[in-house]
């Protein structure tokens, strides 16, 4: 069940490229879409970790994956990605105003 948080297709077209790959050992139980889908339920609700809904991957896994983003500059990386293309939009918005 998406929530208003939920990414939608066009925002994971462009947020899953400045995502890191690692080596994987084995296939992932969670995609980065649902641990992003968490994480950004999380910071929209500001509910502690521990509340995150049942149908979202674990808190510890979602935590542990923002820990490690945060740390790494990709929650950066995604802001900053984010901020520029509504900065482009809204310059399209004017661009035909005097």
């Amino acid at each position: 069940m998406p929530y208003s948080s939920s990414l939608t297709d066009r925002e994971w077209e462009i947020i899953e490229p400045l995502l890191p790959n690692k080596k994987k050992t084995k296939p992932p139980r969670w995609t980065k879409r649902q641990i992003l889908d968490g994480i950004f339920y999380q910071l929209k609700n500001g509910c502690n970790w521990c509340d995150l809904p049942k149908d979202l991957p674990p808190y510890s896994t979602v935590f542990w994956h923002y820990k490690q983003w945060r740390g790494e500059g990709v929650m950066d990386k995604i802001m900053d990605t984010l901020h520029q293309q509504v900065r482009e939009q809204m310059k399209k918005k004017h661009s035909g105003q005097p």
